[in-house]
């Protein structure tokens, strides 16, 4: 057992220079290699990372802008429509006060024309009054003149 302390003592002393490299190797590798290489990912990280979030930044405000031209769209088309149902209206009431106009004319048109054969039919009755009194007339003198009368 003595000979086993002894080798492992020797294989421990013989291991020291080992350890002392490797660990010199370890902070010659975190200093050169580990922490520049750190450094440059974070920074490329921290770019990204800002890249990503100014693209998000871009992609709402271009959200906004087209929320805002649809808005803007919409009020102008509901605009057009109004316009275009206001002149609907205005045509359909211009229609309606024509056709009331033309049916007020032909409406006085026709009373003046009920008026003009009431008195033509006045006229005519007068006249055949008249004419009715002088065929009497003439077929009372012509039966009460004496027969061999002519004229």
């Amino acid at each position: 057992m003595d000979e086993t302390l002894q080798q492992l003592g020797e294989l421990l002393l013989g291991a020291v220079p080992t350890v002392i490299l490797v660990a010199l190797l370890y902070v010659l590798y975190k200093g050169i290699v580990h922490q520049p290489l750190q450094r440059v990912l974070a920074e490329r990280r921290s770019k990204t990372e800002g890249a990503i979030e100014k693209s998000k930044a871009d992609i709402a405000a271009a959200d906004a802008r087209t929320s805002e031209y649809e808005q803007r769209l919409r009020e102008a088309r509901a605009a057009v429509f109004r316009a275009q149902e206001a002149r609907r209206q205005a045509a359909i009431q211009g229609r309606a006060n024509a056709v009331n106009e033309a049916r007020s004319k032909a409406q006085t048109q026709v009373q003046a024309a009920k008026a003009d054969i009431e008195q033509d039919r006045l006229a005519a009755e007068q006249g055949l009054q008249g004419q009715a009194a002088a065929l009497a007339q003439e077929i009372v003198r012509r039966v009460l003149q004496p027969a061999g009368v002519a004229r």
